[in-house]
């Protein structure tokens, strides 16, 4: 099922929290700056890459000090400014793929958008490839899609619908 959740990302209680991230796994946006502060500095220890990472792929690691087990890092860019569609897409289906290969049942998702990729833009790319894959596979089982404003979660609610799919 596909929820939608307003409030504070670190606090959703799921088995991980979807991060979209930069090719070398720093936060696209302020929002993402305080998960990662929330998080800790063994979190910071564990999302450190020795090169970068392939945009449109996803990463597992530990989420030191969050209620989660896991972060799920979404690769989309070597900044804000370069995420595209295509990349929410591509790291949305390596993400979900990691989903079956870690049995997460649970996530916690922020709307991927950064730089010039608008909010509806990024929910759409991101809701394109999460409802085939949620209607075909078991895991993940839900998914909470996090909102810090009224005004986002009047865009999720139109989009998907509290308690859609």
């Amino acid at each position: 099922m596909i929820h939608t959740v307003e409030g504070d990302l670190a606090s959703v209680l799921a088995d991980a929290v979807v991060r979209p991230a930069t090719t070398r796994l720093e936060p696209l946006t302020q929002a993402l700056r305080r998960l990662d502060e929330a998080a800790g500095p063994s979190f910071a220890a564990q999302s450190q890459v020795r090169r970068e990472l392939a945009v449109g792929s996803a990463v597992v690691t530990g989420a030191g000090d969050l209620p989660h087990e896991f972060v799920l890092h979404l690769v989309l860019g070597t900044a804000p400014d370069t995420v595209t569609t295509d990349a929410v897409r591509r790291a949305t289906e390596a993400a979900l793929w990691q989903c079956t290969q870690w049995h997460i049942q649970s996530l916690a998702a922020p709307v991927p958008a950064a730089g010039n990729l608008s909010a509806e833009g990024a929910l759409d790319a991101f809701l394109s490839v999460l409802r085939p894959h949620m209607q075909t596979n078991d895991l993940p089982t839900t998914v909470r899609i996090v909102s810090g404003t009224a005004a986002e979660t009047a865009l999720l609610n139109a989009r998907i619908g509290q308690g859609d799919d």
